[in-house]
């Protein structure tokens, strides 16, 4: 049996649904290949960041931020709360509510928008040819004009660690732990690492982060990320850098942890431990030997700037192909792609991509950081507002970070905005929008920002690129 599609995606994480949605919206008779099930084994949507990612993630770290809220602050805002327990069945519970909708979304907007969702695996063959091959029936190929490539990623295993016994688990296993581990061992400083860490951090847990890197958030600006290590440690975090993880095995029920430093041979012993890593790109069983698409050197679809692979109306998009493994990035792929094939020319522009880290205070970012300017020899002028002088965020007893820009020393086109703080990842979103229309550091400061709010931290940084900020004292006067 022979169907034939105008497109068919394969993948229907964020990427690949957003693809998908916009390929139906512009008239084009479009399928969906995902293989993904829920616990219950029953087909779900919205790929690892909706079931086992980004929401579920979320759901935890805004539960256990609200806890350690009631536990450790509201009485400095003359709150008493009497006995304050944790019931994380129901936290767990509570998360599975909110992936179950929000899944559930994705189906009905593929049914409002005529997307023909199939649940199997799917694999790209020589002349526009898709195998798809049901859960419960037998593989079939699909004809189409146009393939999407969108199977995402999967969490990067190491072998000092195998998974095993659900104690030591990737990050989807430490979205279900039934009970807080009294001590909690993460193999990655990372963005999940550290979110996850954070979690149960916050609901009792003794955690040791161990990182094989010597630097804290590399990626990020290195003021940001001194910062950041300094209050998560103060909460508790252990974070040890450049500490190389050697072998872990179960014994009586622990995890006991050996680990190799500048400092030689160490042990740790844990009830639970957490492998968080990295992810790499998903191609198991994609790509049929003569179908043409290429990987690069590092397992990643090879594509051009436009998501298009070496094989005319092939297609690639999100975490499986270069760049940063955001879920954001690969929905802005996914509908360029698809408006690309409607005959129109967007483009995503891969210099104004942000990324955040939930943790708290959150951690958010857009362009270039102060040592990659240095790097690159350019000049560069510096505005940073802290938190401790913004009175919305005194007021909501939520005071810690800073904004900083920089900006194009003979321009003053801002080149990077960095936020350590209260509602950074809303915050950053004003900077990538400024960015977007090429927006210099002055433009920001000549907007009026409503008052009291966090975003006038905003303002302030800005304004402080020329020594004009109001709010705080100015290390340069015009």
């Amino acid at each position: 049996m022979s169907e034939k599609y105008d497109v068919i995606v394969i993948g229907a994480g964020p990427a690949g649904y957003a693809a998908a949605i916009r390929c139906a919206q512009l008239g084009l008779n479009t399928a969906c290949i995902d293989k993904s099930v829920d616990r219950e084994g029953e087909p779900t949507l919205g790929g690892t960041c909706l079931n086992w990612g980004c929401i579920p993630s979320k759901a935890l770290l805004d539960a256990s931020h609200k806890y350690v809220e009631a536990k450790d602050h509201f009485a400095d805002m003359g709150i008493k709360v009497g006995d304050l327990s944790i019931d994380v069945p129901a936290m767990i519970a509570r998360k599975d509510e909110v992936v179950k909708g929000l899944t559930g979304g994705i189906k009905g907007l593929f049914q409002g928008n005529g997307v023909t969702p199939l649940h199997g695996t799917g694999k790209l063959l020589a002349r526009h040819q898709v195998l798809f091959t049901p859960h419960d029936g037998e593989p079939q190929n699909l004809e189409t004009e146009h393939v999407i490539l969108a199977p995402g990623s999967v969490p990067v295993a190491i072998p000092p660690a195998p998974l095993t016994d659900d104690l030591i688990v990737d990050s989807t296993g430490a979205l279900e732990f039934d009970s807080v581990p009294p001590r909690l061992g993460v193999i990655g400083a990372g963005v999940i690492g550290l979110e996850l860490g954070s979690v149960w951090n916050r609901l009792g847990s003794e955690v040791v982060v161990l990182e094989a890197l010597e630097e804290f958030l590399p990626m990020a600006d290195e003021r940001i990320a001194r910062d950041a290590k300094r209050m998560l440690g103060s909460q508790g975090l252990d974070i040890r850098l450049g500490t190389l993880v050697t072998g872990a095995e179960v014994q009586g029920g622990e995890v006991k942890v050996s680990y190799q430093d500048a400092d030689g041979e160490h042990s740790l012993t844990v009830d639970k431990l957490i492998v968080a890593v990295g992810r790499r790109p998903y191609t198991e069983g994609l790509l049929a030997t003569d179908c043409g698409v290429n990987l690069d050197e590092r397992g990643f679809l090879y594509v051009n700037d436009l998501c298009a692979t070496d094989v005319p109306h092939v297609y690639a998009v999100g975490d499986v192909v270069r760049g940063p493994m955001l879920a954001h990035k690969g929905t802005e792929e996914g509908v360029m792609v698809a408006e690309r094939i409607a005959g129109f020319k967007p483009l995503v522009n891969y210099d104004t991509v942000p990324s955040v880290i939930y943790t708290h205070p959150e951690i958010a970012w857009v362009g270039k950081t102060e040592q990659e300017l240095k790097a690159d020899g350019e000049n560069y002028n510096v505005g940073s507002f802290s938190f401790a002088a913004s009175g919305r965020a005194l007021a909501a007893n939520d005071a810690q970070g800073m904004v900083k820009i920089i900006a194009d020393a003979e321009s003053d086109r801002i080149l990077g905005v960095h936020v350590l703080g209260p509602q950074a990842s809303e915050l950053v979103a004003q900077a990538v929008i400024a960015m977007e229309f090429d927006a210099s550091a002055e433009d920001l400061g000549l907007i009026m920002f409503a008052h009291p709010t966090l975003s006038e931290a905003v303002h302030e940084a800005a304004l402080g690129v020329a020594g004009h900020a109001i709010h705080m004292v100015n290390r340069k006067r015009k």
